[in-house]
């Protein structure tokens, strides 16, 4: 099993760089990780209404309604391949959020909710963190951080931050 897999992420690489000769390795790192989230959150009930949704003030990663069936979830997907020995400088996927990465993804939330008519639904914005085993690029450990960047609504702030 470990080998097909090894040969299959070899072989999609490789479609991949010939289809886009010109995309980065942390690109197509990062493509990989977002199907394997997009499925593990439709795993947990999720259902994904977007993937990679372009909106003038960036690019949401997931975009999906909560297994509740009512909030809007908008879910930043952040990968990175475990190296083969760890150090003990190297930083979380999920420590590259800074505050403007959290500005951007409110105000894509924001253009999402007035485009869609969602201003009666609840809403959050989720950070899920991928470690990918080098080599076979499946999940080594998958981090979802539910409401990780606070929704602003027009009364106030959002709910704060959680991790699950």
């Amino acid at each position: 099993m470990l080998a097909a897999r090894r040969i299959w992420w070899r072989l999609r690489r490789r479609v991949d760089a010939w289809l886009h000769p010109r995309m980065p390795e942390t690109t197509l790192t990062g493509r990989h990780a977002e199907r394997l989230v997009a499925r593990e959150l439709r795993r947990c009930g999720f259902r994904i209404l977007g993937r990679n949704l372009r909106v003038p003030m960036g690019e949401a990663d997931l975009l999906a309604r909560d297994p509740d069936g009512r909030t809007i979830v908008l879910v930043e997907v952040k990968a990175r391949v475990r190296p083969l020995s760890e150090r003990p400088e190297q930083r979380p996927p999920e420590a590259q959020i800074n505050e403007d990465k959290r500005s951007t993804l409110r105000g894509i939330m924001t253009h999402l909710v007035r485009r869609n008519r969602w201003h009666h639904l609840p809403r959050r914005i989720d950070v899920v963190a991928v470690e990918l085993e080098h080599g076979t690029m499946a999940i080594a450990e998958l981090r979802h951080h539910r409401d990780a960047v606070a929704v602003r609504d027009r009364g106030g702030s959002g709910a704060g931050r959680r991790s699950t």
